[in-house]
């Protein structure tokens, strides 16, 4: 029966799992859906996942949702080449990036990118300024950490890094765009500004089966 990955282009929850499928080398099934279509609404999504939300992953009978747990999961059920480190001290301290980005930087960072997106970005009131801000600082503190290493916990490739790295690369897309120009001057570009985060970004782009967890939308646009 093996694993079956539900999910949707461009979404980083998503491209985590993805990115973790391939640093494992798993076999799975892919299966692609479109948000524009509410696919992931459909009756059989919301057996597997209630709240309608992606992704979802099935291994067998076994179904998981909220991509955290799903990158814990896999790397219990299938521990080669483990992405919550080698030790216990190694997983608390991936553990704590993960919930420092997710409670100090990406609440801004999907600000941002909303805010790009949805034509908001360059009128009505500060938040997005004041998002970038936060956003900057958390990027300052990333860059110090990988001006010493070459991920972001220690000396090897891991979760922490698989959950951060989707939120920047959309960040950079939203921020690339004419309307978001004031706003990314504060950002970009990114060699000059982060010089070890841009050469991070690389080094993930580098690795083996990246290509395939590239959101397939973004090549059309």
């Amino acid at each position: 029966m093996g694993l079956t990955l539900y999910w949707g282009s461009g979404s980083p929850f998503s491209w985590r799992v993805l990115l973790a499928l391939e640093h494992k080398g798993l076999a799975y099934e892919s299966q692609l859906l479109h948000f524009d279509k509410q696919e992931h609404q459909s009756p059989q999504m919301l057996k597997m996942n209630p709240r309608g939300r992606l992704p979802v992953l099935k291994d067998g009978d076994y179904v998981v949702f909220e991509s955290l747990a799903m990158l814990y999961y896999l790397d219990t059920k299938y521990p080669g080449r483990p992405i919550f480190g080698r030790s216990a001290e190694e997983a608390g301290v991936i553990m704590r990036v993960i919930c420092e980005f997710q409670a100090y930087a990406e609440p801004s960072v999907l600000q941002i990118v909303s805010a790009v997106f949805s034509g908001a970005a360059d009128s009505g009131p500060t938040l997005p300024t004041d998002a970038m801000h936060v956003v900057a600082r958390e990027a300052r503190t990333l860059e110090g950490r990988l001006s010493k290493e070459s991920w972001i916990v220690g000396d090897g490739y891991s979760a922490a890094d698989m959950v951060i790295f989707p939120w920047l690369k959309v960040l950079l897309r939203a921020l690339g765009r004419s309307a978001a120009a004031e706003l990314g001057s504060r950002f970009l570009p990114l060699e000059r500004n982060y010089p070890a985060l841009a050469r991070w970004i690389g080094r993930i782009e580098s690795l083996p089966g990246y290509e395939k967890t590239y959101p397939p939308h973004w090549r059309d646009a």
